[in-house]
């Protein structure tokens, strides 16, 4: 390893380095990438960060950060050096989130129909019937074929031994792909050659799948169903994506005022007069869909959508009460769904969970809280969050009469040493950074998971929080066939 990768420092015997092994070498799929680093000066490494820099500008690849006061609209920030996942294990990945997401769709359809996995005992029907996320205004009503999860995107990470292991699961409106795409077109820039000389799998096509996946489940038409991407707004913190999102697919980009409903059937607005809408992927959470039967107050949702929706004139993806499945109190039995459902062990584990609402599970919450991470059920973004090694006595405090108030609303994890990835984040500092994976999964007729996905990367120095809004950043992901 020359040059950058002369003074990294992968720490291999405290953590998972994904580019250096622990007996010290670089990893097969990595040597490549360290000889063409090699033959770069400073200088060739800054023109390639100024290349990627104006790129990102002209293309307003962008996210809002709620509550600075110099401003909401930043730059997402991106890693040059891509991550490498050869095929072998990227194989592994696929089968696990195929069976996940199999086994969520038929736990959202059991949960909204006979409620078996209940009546079994399975998980305890007061954390389902309990959840925020739970609407029994809609146990009965069946999304077109049946499919809830048409768009997810599960969080996956690797232990202190390279175990991947699924931290989440993002299934109302995961966010990201975006910038997987832009990612990609960046690398192509700014190291063409480096590209060229592995066989990366390509995620170019991702909009077209998805256009793909939200016509298959429109509801029966003699005619090529019309589409549009409902967004909450320009202030929206990935008002970005909704909008580069609708121009990749050809489709219309609407806010409510845009959208009308007559004798339960949705319309689009338009110089024409009105044109009839079949598919909304929509943005906006299930509370503010429809000021008729959730929030009066909302500005964001169609009025009488839901009565449209219910009489199967719309689809509306992801469908109506999906939340309930990526609650993180609802997370920790996936495992169990999956045997359920399917008869078959996970491919990917979880990780570790402890639910307070269990006495066993409380007494060992509160006597290790400098040991663990505490999550808020519902919270994304890392917000709602105690790391306990990082916290004060104080936060543990505070966080100890949240749990003890309302043990529902609590999750708690041990502390994983995420993998750590080499960053360059400067002309001339790499260091190791820890990072996740969210790979995104699109169900219509078949499942398609996108090669790679987005890695996230927690740029502060030692910091295990990956979300952009907390000072997290990506990189490119590149699945390589060998």
């Amino acid at each position: 390893m020359k040059r950058f990768f002369d003074n990294y420092d992968a720490d291999a015997s405290r953590f998972f380095d994904e580019l250096v092994a622990r007996e010290g070498g670089p990893r097969p799929h990595y040597e490549k990438l360290l000889r063409r680093f090699a033959m770069f000066s400073q200088e060739d490494v800054k023109t390639r960060r100024e290349m990627t820099n104006i790129f990102f500008r002209s293309q307003g690849i962008t996210f809002t950060v709620y509550g600075l006061e110099e401003g909401i609209e930043r730059i997402f920030p991106f890693d040059l050096i891509p991550r490498v996942i050869p095929a072998a294990e990227w194989a592994l990945i696929e089968r696990g989130l195929a069976q996940r997401i199999a086994a969520l769709n038929l736990f959202l359809y059991d949960i909204y129909h006979t409620q078996n996995i209940l009546r079994d005992k399975v998980i305890p029907a007061e954390l389902i019937l309990g959840s925020q996320h739970f609407r029994r205004e809609f146990v009965g009503v069946t999304p077109p074929q049946g499919i809830y999860i048409h768009v997810a995107g599960s969080d996956i990470i690797r232990d202190g031994e390279g175990r991947y292991l699924v931290l989440e699961d993002n299934l109302r409106t995961p966010s990201g792909v975006s910038y997987m795409l832009q990612n990609r077109q960046a690398m192509k820039r700014a190291f063409p050659v480096l590209f060229s000389q592995y066989k990366v799998r390509p995620v170019e096509d991702y909009p077209q799948e998805l256009l793909r996946t939200l016509q298959e489940v429109s509801p029966p038409l003699q005619r090529e169903p019309n589409v549009v991407v409902l967004t909450p707004g320009i202030y929206n913190s990935a008002y970005f994506e909704h909008s580069f999102l609708a121009r990749q697919m050809g489709v219309e980009l609407t806010e409510g005022r845009d959208l009308v409903v007559n004798d339960n059937v949705v319309y689009k607005r338009t110089t024409r007069g009105l044109e009839r809408v079949d598919v909304i992927y929509r943005r906006v959470d299930d509370a503010y869909l429809d000021p008729l039967c959730f929030r009066p107050d909302s500005k964001l949702g169609v009025a009488g959508l839901i009565n449209a929706y219910r009489k199967g004139n719309v689809t509306l993806a992801n469908a109506i009460g999906t939340g309930i499945a990526d609650d993180k109190v609802i997370y920790s039995f996936v495992p169990k769904m999956i045997k359920y459902y399917l008869g078959e062990d996970p491919v990917l584990e979880n990780v570790p969970t402890w639910l307070p609402g269990t006495p066993s599970d409380m007494k060992y919450i509160l006597e290790h809280l400098d040991e663990l991470v505490v999550k808020s059920a519902n919270e994304s973004g890392g917000y709602g969050m105690l790391i306990g090694p990082e916290s004060t006595a104080q936060e543990q405090e505070q966080f100890r009469e949240l749990i003890v108030a309302n043990p529902r609303n609590y999750i708690a994890q041990p502390t994983i040493s995420l993998s750590r990835h080499p960053s360059l984040l400067n002309d001339s500092e790499m260091y190791g950074c820890h990072i996740d994976l969210r790979p995104y999964v699109l169900t219509g007729k078949k499942t398609t998971i996108v090669p790679g996905g987005l890695t996230r990367v927690a740029l502060k120095r030692g910091s295990l929080v990956v979300n952009s809004s907390q000072g997290g950043g990506s990189k490119d992901t590149w699945v390589v066939d060998e």
